[in-house]
């Protein structure tokens, strides 16, 4: 018999017998199927009920335009529902949580918090809903427990800490920038208040060496010089002059003091003559240059005056020196005293106009120095001029980076105080509840028409499985064709079955029985799902 087998098997399996392997094991086929199927589906009215309750939650962007107030926080929607997700997927808060709506009774004297935590994490789910540009607009909250009641009393629990979570976030993260501009405003404000005093110390200093004192202290150079040429002209002048004077007192006194021969007198009166043409050409010279009321004119006019009344003298003491001899003698020395008596005045103001000249050449020559002083002080100061105008440019350098640093902060901090009372007023991004936390009708695990399939389909294989695996160790001979291929010679005629009447009635039975299981199998395979569907 084993030889039978192997060459049935090396001959494989005929859709022609099919019909004839349905027949003889369809009961080894609808049994295993009937009792797979109930297996899986009995197990999903057995295994506990969870029930899952859902939110949606609207991702709402700020009322506020941002061409009008721009927001201080965290732009990265994602990162910041992840960040906002981990603080609430937290080991304290869900302990929070399972304290406070008192969770997994059962499971909390037999684990650790630890584990309760993971196991509610897992019950946990985030969805995040994104539009066709791929952009987070809103999101789910799901949550799965064994009693309706306690998954929605959870999601709602979870939605209120998203909510407030991400209000409580924006406003410390806009807070905390808007802290932190103002400190950085207040360094920069230091700094920029530092430079300013640098600036300050710098221009006090050198107040008078700064480029903006450049024009001014050429005027003022140009003016000084000016005035020092005309003071060494008047100095001049003055030094003319007074050689005049003691020219002239030195012939005063050669006149008044010698035995007065007549060989001198018209030598006087040329010396005098030449003298007068000098000074009215310094007058002239004078007048051309000045007006009437400058003093120098005035003192050339009255010595002038002076010279005039000397010559008219010298004539008038010249004549009386032409009488009689006897006379002359008397006449003379009492012309002489007289003379003496009446050019007393005059030589006194010779001298003293020679002592005023001698005090103006003094005064003249200290002016002159302190206008070189001064014209040397203004040449220095110009000459550093481009020292302090590159020290300036440095220190306004750091100043000008100070100042635009500091607009910038100030620009910043405002925007961003702005944006903090917007958040403040919740006139920012937020979240709204789109749909609230559902009340779960129907168990979200198990799915009970899904294990229906799912046992219909393990019992398919299994009735399979072992409807061959009888075929397979049956070792009789049920066709003609199996029958001649164990014969070692050819078949030359053929016996008709002959069936008894009782064999016959067996066989039906048999198939009615049969079809009778499987209809019953159908039916209530069918019902089950029809159940499932349902109550489910």
């Amino acid at each position: 018999m084993p030889a039978n087998v192997k060459a049935t098997d090396s001959k494989g399996f005929d859709l022609e017998q099919l019909p004839g392997l349905i027949r003889r094991r369809h009961l080894y086929f609808l049994i295993p199927l009937f009792l797979g199927w109930l297996a899986v589906w009995g197990s999903s009215w057995i295994l506990p009920a969870r029930y899952e309750s859902t939110t949606l939650i609207l991702i709402e962007q700020p009322t506020m335009p941002k061409d009008y107030v721009l927001p201080n926080v965290n732009e990265d929607l994602t990162a910041r529902l992840e960040s906002i997700t981990q603080q609430i997927l937290s080991r304290t808060r869900l302990l929070r949580i399972i304290e406070e709506l008192n969770l997994y009774p059962k499971d909390r004297s037999r684990l650790s918090p630890d584990e309760i935590v993971d196991r509610m994490r897992k019950d946990i789910e985030i969805e995040l809903v994104k539009d066709p540009d791929k952009r987070v607009g809103a999101f789910r909250i799901h949550y799965s427990a064994h009693d309706p009641s306690t998954a929605q009393q959870v999601t709602s629990k979870l939605t209120n800490l998203f909510i407030n979570e991400n209000l409580e976030v924006r406003q410390q993260q806009s807070e905390g920038t808007t802290k932190f501009l103002t400190d950085q405003l207040e360094t920069a404000r230091q700094s920029l208040e530092a430079q300013e005093e640098k600036i300050r110390e710098f221009k006090g200093q050198h107040i008078a060496e700064l480029p903006s004192q450049q024009a001014s202290n050429l005027q003022i150079l140009s003016g000084l010089q000016s005035q020092l040429q005309t003071e060494n002209t008047a100095l001049n002048t003055a030094k003319q002059q007074r050689v005049y004077l003691e020219s002239l007192l030195r012939e005063y006194r050669t006149l008044h003091g010698a035995t007065g021969s007549a060989e001198g007198a018209p030598m006087d009166s040329l010396t005098i003559d030449q003298e007068l043409d000098k000074l009215k050409m310094q007058l002239a010279d004078l007048s051309s240059r000045y007006e009437d009321g400058y003093p120098e004119l005035r003192k050339l006019k009255n010595q002038i005056a002076a010279m005039e009344k000397m010559r008219d003298q010298r004539s008038a003491d010249s004549k009386t020196k032409n009488s009689s001899s006897q006379t002359e003698t008397n006449a003379t020395a009492a012309a002489d005293d007289s003379a003496d008596v009446k050019n007393a005045p005059q030589l006194l103001q010779l001298q003293s106009q020679l002592q005023a000249n001698q005090a103006e050449i003094r005064n003249r020559e200290q002016m002159i120095a302190d206008l070189n002083s001064r014209i040397n002080d203004y040449q220095a100061r110009l000459n550093q001029e481009p020292v302090r105008e590159q020290q300036l440019a440095d220190l306004t350098r750091g100043y000008d980076q100070s100042k635009t640093a500091y607009d910038d902060l100030q620009k910043k901090k405002g925007q961003s105080a702005m944006a903090t009372s917007m958040e403040l007023l919740q006139q920012g991004e937020r979240f709204r509840i789109l749909d609230p936390p559902s009340w779960p009708i129907k168990p979200s695990f198990p799915d009970r028409l899904k294990f229906c399939f799912i046992g219909l389909a393990v019992g398919w294989a299994l009735g399979l499985a072992v409807a061959v695996a009888f075929e397979k160790t049956d070792d009789r001979v049920y066709s003609e064709e199996d029958l001649k291929d164990l014969l070692p010679v050819a078949v030359l005629s053929e016996i008709p079955v002959i069936n008894a009447v009782a064999t016959e009635r067996a066989e039906q039975k048999k198939t009615w029985l049969g079809w009778a299981m499987a209809v019953v199998i159908f039916g209530v395979i069918l019902a089950g799902s029809v159940i499932s569907y349902l109550v489910g």
